[in-house]
């Protein structure tokens, strides 16, 4: 086998190292987009029974986005193997007490059908803020885009920039706001 091909299968069979931002973002849409790198899914060389899922390091996990009111009404389950040790956990509650949590059972539970997610899980790496260890922040070579663009807040935008909006409605001097 030549070099040329020896390095075209060392790259198509190498673990690649991805990483990617949940901030702000919805971690059930995010999951589905993470469990494609995971599992290998976008490999060519991809079977249901072939391990060939890469490394999938997720930074910002406890500023992550939920839909509507689903913080006070979505509900967690967690059972401890024993009689009676089933308990249900509201998403606030569980956030609150471990903010990679959320995140974990997102992708856990968006590869069903997945024989091997047990240890597809171990290719996960969830950090809550951007604090990442240099050993593992050295492996990475690709960014996975986010689904939504993150939302400037309105008091870090530069005065000099809100200045220069177009202003619509010109309001007397005297108006007064109630």
């Amino acid at each position: 086998m030549s070099l040329l091909r020896k390095t075209q299968q060392w790259g198509t069979f190498s673990r690649v190292w991805h990483i990617y931002d949940a901030k702000w973002q919805d971690p059930f849409e995010s999951a589905k987009l993470i469990k494609k790198y995971l599992m290998g899914l976008y490999k060519p060389i991809y079977h249901p029974m072939n391990d060939c899922g890469d490394n999938v390091v997720v930074i910002n996990s406890k500023l992550i986005a939920l839909k509507g009111d689903e913080w006070r009404k979505r509900v967690f389950f967690h059972h401890t193997g024993y009689h009676r040790g089933d308990s249900y956990t509201l998403a606030w509650e569980l956030h609150s007490k471990d903010p990679t949590l959320i995140v974990k059972k997102a992708v856990y539970s968006s590869m069903t059908g997945n024989l091997q997610r047990r240890y597809t899980m171990q290719r996960l790496h969830i950090f809550p803020d951007e604090n990442i260890p240099e050993r593992i922040l050295e492996n990475v070579s690709n960014q996975i885009k986010q689904l939504r663009p993150v939302p400037v807040r309105l008091d870090h935008i530069p005065k000099e920039e809100v200045e220069q909006f177009p202003q619509l409605v010109k309001l007397p001097e005297n108006y007064v706001v109630r």
